[in-house]
């Protein structure tokens, strides 16, 4: 929420897949001891500075931490629908906390923070979105942004071997776009907020996987997965600017024809936002700059 006035933007666009990919035990051990497990290393916890700290360090790869105790493990080991139950909790506490914290600091500014929940996102996510003074729920809608272009946006994607909460075929995909797309009034000065990246955009591709779901070759053999519905629509259009993610490794700029379509990738894991800032004029991108922060 702070990205914006750092950068002295007017706008901030997210593009979906806001929330965290697991949960954290802190279990109790006893007085102010806990013992955490984070990326496969195991932590001992002794007092009350290194819980802080390390509940920090969770939150920072986008985790989520819980503090329980070995019986309640016990329990939850053979209870996976109770499991599932804890991390969408956890989701959307932090999910509500942040929107407090975007209304706190937002209200009052003009600044607009548009949105759309991405394909990893649970559909309880929108409630909460919806109910935010300054973050503008943008899914499936033709937006306005204060410097008049209109926007579309969406963080549905083509199938991905995980079934994830939104996603859907390409013909699919086709007819949520073209219920956008028929609703521009300047199609060239659009913007298109899509999390999914264009097809063989040089923006998603992604490490092919084994039958597994492992990366071949230690993860160096790539494939395109991107959409082909979105590509065909960004082909026919031709809007001004095509925002991406999805594919974490996906960082970088393409052009599609006149559009330049832009990805800035994904570091959460290592605590790190990367985005992309961006002058538009009228009917054409003036500059834009990748940004690490």
């Amino acid at each position: 929420m702070n990205a914006g006035k750092f950068y002295e933007a007017d706008q901030l666009i997210l593009g979906g897949d806001m929330t965290g990919k697991a949960v954290v035990p802190f279990i109790h051990q006893g007085g102010a001891n806990y013992r955490v497990t984070l990326l496969e290393q195991v932590f001992d916890i002794t007092n009350e500075d290194e819980l802080t700290d390390m509940k920090k360090r969770v939150r920072s790869r986008g985790y989520y931490p819980y503090m329980t105790n070995p019986d309640e493990i016990a329990e939850l080991e053979k209870d996976p629908e109770r499991v599932s139950k804890i991390f969408l909790q956890e989701v959307l506490k932090v999910v509500q906390e942040w929107m407090e914290i975007a209304d706190r600091k937002l209200s009052g500014t003009g600044m607009k923070v548009y949105c759309c929940p991405g394909n990893d996102d649970m559909d309880e996510v929108d409630e909460i979105l919806m109910e935010s003074r300054t973050v503008v729920h943008s899914e499936g809608k033709v937006v306005t942004l204060a410097s008049g272009h209109e926007m579309i946006a969406s963080g549905w994607s083509n199938k991905t071997p995980w079934n994830t909460h939104r996603e859907e075929d390409e013909d699919q995909l086709k007819i949520r776009y073209e219920a956008m797309t028929s609703q521009l009034k300047n199609p060239h000065s659009a913007i298109f907020n899509i999390h999914v990246p264009p097809y063989k955009s040089n923006l998603d591709e992604a490490p092919e996987l084994d039958e597994n779901l492992r990366p071949k070759m230690a993860g160096q053999a790539l494939k395109a997965v991107g959409s082909t519905a979105l590509r065909e629509a960004i082909e026919k259009t031709q809007p001004l600017l095509g925002l991406h993610g999805h594919i974490h490794e996906g960082r970088g700029v393409s052009h599609i024809g006149k559009t330049l379509c832009i990805n800035p990738g994904s570091m959460y894991e290592q605590g790190t936002l990367l985005g992309a800032l961006i002058n538009l004029g009228k009917n054409k991108v003036e500059d834009y700059v990748l940004t690490t922060g």
